[in-house]
């Protein structure tokens, strides 16, 4: 959380540390912006004190209800840099940051964070790095510290994620009436108006159109396939596939805040008028599974342990899995959960490696989503909730729709 940030830069011995970029795709950035939208900032906050917030002058309105100081980008008046350096744009930049340092009293070991360009990012912090005096920039690999802190949410963002949740439930039950809205023609084919059979496309089109009506966005996508195409755990589904009954229909749905902001992830398996004994199996086995899951979710556990009770229970029903060939493509073939926030997948993670040290504490908030899918046969199933462990402990789904696995639908249903 935003109040573990001062110990997590003593741990890491960090006297400062600064972040930076365009805001909207920068997770690190939008986390301490506080849901603020500008253009691009610069971030620098010392140890123990409350962050500067550097915009360009057209942002300066924009970014007071972040609730920092702002400094405006004239202050340090980049363009002159770049002359006095004869065009050069990395000594400008290097200059550009002096004057900021020194402006800010910034000194010692400076951590750098943010969503840059690669080869930008490594030009620029070396310089900084070799070029300023007492000042060391300092990166991390993995469990970097901005990533640390947005693993645990408080309250404010539980609430911005359960409300993404109601409107995301609201999609799938609306794409659900949109389906149910079509009689049954031949060959037990979901028929349009025109006769024609409505296809997984325009699913797809009036699913999209939803998200935007509820407030939405959709950054990556989202998953309505069916048939075969749900027996591949990330397949989008093939747009010209017709909508047939008794097939499996495999919808995971993970829109966000408009602008950048809190994801929600949920996953339902479905047949519309009826499932077929194969269908209701894998379905039975994965809602089991999940159930069995949550059941022993506490905190203080390891988080990989819930990925080997997953693989443990599907392999007693009979399925293979990752435990058993971690190559397989049959059965259970992913990891069986993720944290949820600012991007899809974040801390904590749920991996079975050795490298995984995390435990589950108050604050962790992510998705459970265990699957199973025979491609040759036809066959997918997964079926996904987002929890929150509350500061007292207590286990939250934030997933407010049942499990059903068959869509009555009109005229001609089995």
């Amino acid at each position: 959380m935003k109040r573990d940030i001062d110990a997590l830069m003593a741990s890491r011995h960090l006297d400062a540390m600064m972040v930076s970029g365009k805001v909207l795709g920068n997770p690190p950035l939008s986390y301490l912006l506080n849901g603020v939208h500008v253009t691009h900032a610069l971030l620098v906050k010392k140890l123990g004190q409350t962050p500067t917030l550097i915009v360009g002058p057209m942002d300066r309105e924009a970014a007071a209800p972040a609730g920092y100081p702002v400094v405006l980008t004239t202050r340090y008046d980049y363009g002159a840099l770049l002359l006095r350096h004869g065009g050069d744009p990395l000594a400008a930049s290097v200059a550009y940051y002096r004057r900021v340092f020194e402006d800010l009293e910034v000194a010692g070991r400076v951590g750098a964070y943010g969503y840059v360009d690669q080869g930008y990012a490594y030009t620029l912090l070396r310089a900084l790095d070799t070029e300023l005096e007492g000042i060391e920039i300092v990166g991390e690999l993995q469990g970097d510290l901005i990533r640390t802190a947005r693993a645990t949410k408080d309250a404010d963002e539980v609430a911005r994620i359960r409300d993404v949740g109601q409107r995301t439930v609201e999609v799938v039950q609306q794409t659900l009436a949109f389906m149910q809205s079509h009689r049954v023609g031949r060959d037990e084919v979901l028929a349009k108006a025109d006769g024609s059979a409505l296809t997984v496309g325009d699913v797809h089109q009036h699913i999209a159109r939803l998200i935007a009506l509820h407030g939405m966005e959709d950054p990556e996508g989202f998953i309505f396939s069916t048939g075969r195409d749900a027996g591949i755990p990330h397949s989008r589904g093939n747009r010209d596939a017709v909508m047939r009954l008794g097939e499996p229909i495999v919808f995971d749905i993970f829109p966000r805040e408009t602008g950048g902001g809190y994801f929600f992830d949920l996953t339902r398996t479905f047949c519309l008028g009826y499932a077929p004994e194969a269908v209701q199996r894998l379905h039975r086995d994965v809602v089991e599974c999940l159930d069995t899951l949550t059941g022993q979710l506490r905190a203080g556990r390891a988080a990989r342990e819930y990925q080997q009770l997953a693989c443990a229970f599907l392999s007693a029903r009979g399925h293979p899995t990752l435990k058993d060939d971690p190559a397989t493509q049959r059965g259970y073939v992913h990891g069986v959960a993720h944290g949820v926030g600012l991007d899809i997948h974040e801390a904590p993670g749920f991996q079975d490696e050795p490298g995984n040290t995390t435990e589950l504490v108050p604050g962790h908030l992510f998705a459970m989503e265990p699957g199973l899918y025979y491609p040759d046969e036809g066959l997918g199933c997964r079926v996904e909730n987002v929890y929150w462990i509350s500061d007292d402990g207590q286990i939250q789904n934030l997933t407010d729709m049942p499990t059903d696995l068959v869509v009555p639908v009109g005229e001609g249903v089995v």
